[in-house]
């Protein structure tokens, strides 16, 4: 996965963290999770605001 699969990272993050309200994480706890992920491949420095949070609203979609 690259930092652009926000859906197929949303889906990760559900199941990694099903517990987890996705409106309460912080971005940079979301950057560490998203790259803790099996199978995320890309670089940190390609990540901005805009990518987490297009990936945090995929996360409140998929957790509904």
């Amino acid at each position: 996965m690259k930092w652009t699969d926000t859906l197929d990272i949303a889906i990760a993050l559900v199941d990694a963290h099903p517990d987890v309200d996705p409106l309460t994480v912080r971005f940079t706890d979301l950057m560490n999770w998203v790259m803790a992920l099996d199978g995320f491949d890309d670089d940190q420095g390609r990540c901005g605001e805009k990518i987490l949070e297009a990936i945090q609203q995929a996360w409140i979609d998929e957790a509904d």
